[in-house]
Order: structure tokens, then sequence, then C-alpha cells
């Protein structure tokens, strides 16, 4: 039984990437997983200052918000799935901004498996390419022995819940029972 993190950073309850985080969940459970999704949006996360405490992983960061507690479900887990919509071709500010906040737990954020999850009213597939390129930056680049297992994109969804009607809603399912 693998620890499957779900970082859901969609603005929208029930938005597109935020219920392929379901179904990926779902299916991960079902498949004998212990999965938790934490909603970005229901957390209160404050932007990076830039005031150096935390420097090279070394001290804790000095704000008073979730981000802490975030962390260490990150450094727990065995399996992180970042998800977010995309707008202007890149990741979502929820997810950014955490990302910006990791500095502190970092280099314990290592060896784990990760999945995306990108959803975009764009249908073009390389437009995406940005998004992936600036979460494997984080992943590939800064977090120890990390592996990207998958990327599922539900391209064409703009309004709320259209990803329902695409093959990237069962795709998230059975993506997540293969973990």
């Amino acid at each position: 039984m693998k620890k499957v993190l779900l970082i859901s950073s969609s603005p929208r309850k029930n938005g597109n990437s935020d219920l392929l985080c379901d179904q990926f969940r779902k299916g991960a459970s079902d498949a004998g997983h212990r999965a938790e999704k934490i909603f970005l949006a229901e957390k209160k996360i404050h932007y990076c200052t830039g005031c150096g405490a935390c420097a090279n992983a070394t001290r804790p960061c000095v704000q008073k918000d979730d981000v802490a507690e975030i962390l260490e479900k990150m450094v727990e887990a065995d399996v992180i799935v970042l998800a977010t919509p995309v707008y202007f071709y890149t990741m979502c500010a929820q997810l950014k901004t955490l990302i910006d906040r990791s500095c502190p737990r970092y280099t314990a954020i290592s060896n784990k498996e990760f999945y995306f999850i990108l959803t975009a009213a764009d249908t073009n597939r390389s437009a995406m390419n940005r998004t992936l390129e600036s979460l494997r930056g984080f992943t590939e680049d800064c977090l120890e022995g990390s592996r990207e297992k998958g990327v599922l994109l539900g391209l064409g969804v703009m309004d709320r819940g259209m990803v329902k009607n695409t093959p990237a809603y069962r795709e998230a399912y059975e993506m997540g029972k293969q973990v």
C-alpha cells in the first residue's frame, strides 16, 4: 500500500482538474492505496516574501499558515499528484505559490513518484508543454530521486464539469488504479 497525496490547485471546487483528482483518488483507493486530496483553495497559503529565513532548507518558514502541514504530507507521501488548470499556458497561481513556499522542506521531498494532471480550454497538446516543463523543473531539478510516472491532459474543457464527457475522466480513474 502506498500513500498517495493529491494536490488539487483548482480555485473551483469540482472544477475540471479537481474532478480528475477525485477520479484518480478513487482509482488509487480502489487499488488498495491510502489516498488523500488537499484542495488548496480551502487552505491558508501566503506568498513567499523572499526573506531568506528558510534558505537552503535549513530553517522553517517564518509565516504561520497551512503550508508547513502540506509540506509534511508531501514528505510522508510515496506518490504525489500535482493537478492544475492551465491559465495562460502555465500552472495556476495556487500551485505555483505552494511550490515557491516548499523551500523549507524541499530537500526532504525526495524519492517520490509524481503524476501531473492538467486541464485547459485549449485543445492543442503541445500548448501544455510550458506547464509540464515548469512542473518538471520543480520535480526533476529540485527534488532528489523524483520519478515522473504519468501525465493526464484534459483538453478542450472550459466550463466546470466538461471533463466528465472526455476520455480523460475515465483515464484518471485508471491511472489511479495503476499507482
